[in-house]
């Protein structure tokens, strides 16, 4: 990994671990359809400006379809699922499902033919299944109907954002980091915006709200995704999304020092084989890497 990307990883996992804490902030005094919209819109508006303030020239030529797919499921799906599980299953709890993303991204990679899943990547796949077996199975709190449901809708977050970060790598493989951030945005933006009808803004949100929401949109969001869309187009969706194993430490130090979040023991073991799995699929140990220059390079056709 080069010194750019390395950079360009430590920060997006340092941003994205502290976004959780942000998140409570901003859907309590916004509601989680509307922290998302606004937030999204807020994203795109913020790299529009600045494109024009520092004369870049914008290239949507690859259509409004694959803009509207990635606004769809890494914008609306990930974020609206995140925001909605977050304050039901507390942040540390929220990360930790947050470093599935992998698994999910491997999976996606297998079935759409862009990466050969080989035998130390399916006990990986195993491995992390367990491990969220365990992390949903054997928490710290009782296991409510909220509970469920917030585990089900961080889950769902982790499959739209795995599909996403692959659909982007392919079909907006040759569009820039910039273009892909401020279209996919204003399209999620769009996407979430009619969920208000079912989950209005429970009240007026103060001076410290809306900062809290333009650190979202500002910063956790348009900085980012653009950095993250152009480190998945320097190293690949795969590794660039292994960000999360580091997101999600940071997160759940958040949670357990800050927030005082309680972890059960058996969760704690879930998260570890949780990582470890992640570690198999993405083929980060030594012995893996040698047979990963013996596999071909997969033909790329076939892809929705």
């Amino acid at each position: 990994m080069k010194p750019r990307d390395l950079a360009i990883y430590v920060f997006l996992a340092t941003a994205w671990g502290l976004s959780f804490l942000v998140v409570l902030k901003v859907v309590a005094a916004f509601g989680w359809v509307a922290a998302v919209s606004i937030r999204a819109f807020v994203a795109s508006a913020t790299l529009l400006l600045l494109a024009r303030i520092t004369g870049r020239r914008l290239d949507f030529s690859a259509g409004w379809r694959p803009f509207f797919v990635v606004g769809a499921t890494t914008v609306a799906g990930q974020l609206m699922g995140l925001s909605y599980a977050t304050p039901l299953i507390g942040t540390a709890m929220a990360a930790i499902l947050v470093a599935s993303i992998p698994l999910f991204s491997m999976v996606i990679s297998q079935v759409w033919g862009l990466e050969r899943l080989r035998p130390s990547g399916l006990l990986g796949f195993a491995l992390g299944v367990t491990g969220i077996v365990l992390l949903v199975g054997f928490p710290a709190v009782p296991v409510t109907t909220e509970f469920i449901l917030g585990c089900a809708a961080a889950l769902a977050a982790c499959f739209f954002a795995a599909f996403g970060s692959n659909y982007a790598s392919h079909r907006l493989k040759h569009t820039g980091s910039w273009e892909v951030t401020i279209g996919s945005f204003l399209f999620g933006g769009l996407i979430a915006a009619p969920f208000l009808v079912l989950v209005p803004v429970p009240g007026v949100p103060g001076a410290i709200d809306i900062l809290y929401l333009l650190i979202a949109g500002c910063v956790m969001s348009a900085t980012t995704y653009v950095l993250y869309f152009r480190l998945v187009g320097s190293i690949g969706a795969t590794k660039a999304i292994s960000v999360e194993f580091i997101v999600t430490v940071v997160a759940v130090l958040v949670g357990a020092l800050v927030l005082k979040e309680p972890l059960s023991p058996v969760q704690f073991a879930g998260a570890g084989i949780i990582i470890l799995g992640c570690a198999l699929v993405l083929g980060l140990f030594p012995w893996q890497r040698i047979k990963v220059a013996e596999i071909p390079v997969p033909h790329r056709d076939g892809v929705p």
